[in-house]
């Protein structure tokens, strides 16, 4: 029996429900600026912004929020002293992003943090990367329910997730712990799902 799977957005863009970047700013502070790469239409730089936080937002395709024209993979230099982002999946391009962020803030001593899906934490070509550079801490994400950004009629996109967060000096295994995003949806948001 085949699961039939809505077919991906070519330039994976896939906004980040606000309730996802809240449940991470439950358990994490970043102390100093935030770059967002992967900025999209700014779902997750918003966060951060209400929460106080200063954020440079940038991103290869004009989303009508940040600077656009900005390849992340091509920067010699970090932006800010922290990158926080949800990465594009397609062709092998989370892989690039987290070794790329890592490149760029052994210069800030900043942290690292991406949401991934949970099969992409399991994946054997991954597991060398992971296991060299382990991420400090992993957040399992009950639940969050992405829309293609350029199509929000398109069926929902639903798997778990996970933020896994870089941080300065860390060896050995990381932390893991759960977080549910029930308690940082809004009231609109909650109506939409009865």
């Amino acid at each position: 029996m085949s699961e039939h799977r809505p077919r991906r957005d070519s330039l994976d863009f896939y906004p980040t429900p606000p309730e996802g970047t809240r449940a991470l700013l439950s358990v994490e502070r970043f102390d100093g600026t935030i770059w967002e790469p992967a900025c999209g239409d700014g779902a997750i730089a918003k966060v951060f912004v209400r929460a106080g936080y200063r954020v440079v937002a940038t991103d290869l395709v004009d989303r009508g929020y940040g600077e656009s024209g900005v390849n992340f993979l091509t920067e010699s230099s970090s932006r800010a002293r922290h990158i926080v982002t949800n990465p594009p999946f397609g062709r092998g391009l989370a892989d690039h992003f987290i070794r790329h962020a890592l490149h760029l803030t052994r210069d800030t001593g900043g942290s690292v943090a991406m949401l991934f899906d949970l099969a992409s934490l399991a994946h054997p070509v991954r597991t060398a990367m992971w296991v060299r550079r382990p991420p400090a801490a992993i957040y399992i994400v009950d639940e969050l329910v992405f829309r293609p950004g350029h199509r929000p009629n398109a069926p929902p996109v639903q798997t778990r997730f996970a933020w896994c967060v870089w941080k300065p000096g860390h060896s050995g295994r990381p932390s893991l712990w759960w977080l549910s995003t029930a308690r940082f949806k809004t009231r609109i948001e909650k109506g939409r799902r009865r």
